[in-house]
């Protein structure tokens, strides 16, 4: 019988807080810096560019951040997340708006890109110190410090903006940076066992064989695919509803339904991971999206916005934690930090072609078929996770067996 691993419930606890301040920090993005953009850019088509350099940012950052934390340490990366992403970027975004200048509020919001390529790797951590039968539910509780996020993100981008009256869309991003500051707190407090690789050439399997396995192929599509259309729809609805003449109010409340649909399943995304098995998740994940696709064409009414933005977030859930749950059954521990950073790297060379596509798509396409374009990358990752699911047992064994080095 496993033993508990020591503190992992506190470190899982700070980690689980972490994600929440985060969260906060995204949901306040991308509720508000498309709009932002729409009203400093010079064109129409470039409104979304500010959350399409945070996401470039975040592509190009993923990969070092996770070599830099193999060799110095998950709290050191975490630490340089909330200090040179968090509160920086929050404060130049804020500087950015009340200047009236597009340049230094995109600036912002590539800072912020380097907050979040470190913070991706929070549920990582917590895998890194939790015993082998609470890893699953480690993965999900911290992820669903987003619940808190989806409280407190939309309120903050809607209400914050109380803070200031002469450039209200400032105060949230003030807000975000004191949030930035608690945050470096709570990481100096985690003790996460170091993450740290063999040094040399017999550090493991070569990255080229890992990714030859099918398993791993599987949890990069749902994850990458999962989070890029997720980006691609989200961050196009506070503009489409704009257009449609809705307030900030209304915008904040679809996305508050969206953040909670992301992470409120967390609770219980483990559970149903171990219970159900990772591809039925995965499966159940993709067939949820299709739902979301259907409904956001369907109109655009509020009620069709809050339901599709909602199960689009529910979606994202089960294809992201599951993905990551799949990702780590196919790494040795002394491959994690190579296979972890090329994981994440994918998935943010999506999710940045989704924000860098998502406002000129919708600018000359429209929402319904915006939202269509989703459909072929959805049926991809249907079609790769039963391909996997009906390999025979025996090809499947082998590969359990190679990772674990029998």
């Amino acid at each position: 019988m496993a033993t508990a691993v020591p503190r992992e419930k506190t470190n899982v606890a700070l980690l689980f807080m972490s994600q929440a301040l985060f969260g906060i920090t995204v949901t306040t993005v991308l509720t508000l810096s498309g709009v932002v953009g729409q009203q400093l850019a010079p064109s129409a088509s470039l409104a979304t560019l500010p959350i399409a350099l945070m996401q470039i940012v975040t592509l190009f950052a993923t990969f070092p951040a996770s070599i830099l934390m193999k060799r110095k340490g998950r709290r050191t990366g975490f630490l340089i997340g909330t200090i040179a992403g968090g509160f920086s970027g929050g404060t130049v975004s804020a500087i950015g708006i009340m200047t009236g200048s597009f340049e230094i509020f995109c600036l912002g919001n590539m800072l912020l890109g380097i907050y979040q390529a470190f913070a991706m790797y929070y549920r990582f951590a917590a895998v890194d110190c939790a015993s082998d039968a609470f890893k699953s539910k480690a993965i999900g509780l911290v992820m669903a410090g987003g619940v808190v996020a989806a409280l407190f993100g939309p309120w903050n981008a809607s209400y914050g903006q109380r803070l200031l009256d002469s450039t209200p869309e400032a105060g949230p991003f003030m807000i975000v940076a004191g949030l930035a500051i608690v945050g470096t707190i709570l990481i100096g407090l985690i003790q996460v066992p170091p993450a740290s690789e063999p040094e040399g050439k017999g550090s493991g399997r070569k990255l080229e064989r890992i990714a030859r396995h099918p398993a791993f192929t599987v949890a990069l599509l749902a994850g990458a695919i999962g989070y890029g259309v997720m980006v691609l729809i989200m961050t196009a609805t506070p503009i489409a509803m704009s257009q449609e003449g809705f307030g900030i109010e209304q915008t904040a409340l679809v996305m508050q339904f969206h953040v909670m649909g992301m992470f409120a399943p967390s609770f219980v995304t483990g559970f149903l991971i171990a219970r159900a098995g990772v591809l039925n998740i995965l499966l159940t994940g993709g067939a949820i999206l299709l739902v979301a696709v259907a409904i956001a064409v369907s109109g655009v009414a509020l009620w069709q916005y809050l339901a599709a933005l909602l199960l689009l977030g529910v979606g994202w859930n089960f294809l992201f934690i599951g993905g990551s749950s799949l990702l780590t059954e196919t790494h040795r521990p002394e491959e994690r930090g190579k296979v972890q950073g090329l994981n994440d790297f994918a998935i943010f060379s999506l999710v940045a072609l989704g924000s860098i596509l998502s406002g000129a798509l919708l600018h000359a396409l429209g929402w319904a078929t915006l939202n269509m374009l989703a459909l072929p990358l959805i049926a991809i990752t249907l079609l790769a996770t039963l391909w996997l699911k009906l390999r025979p047992t025996r090809q499947r064994s082998e590969v359990v067996a190679e990772v674990s080095g029998e």
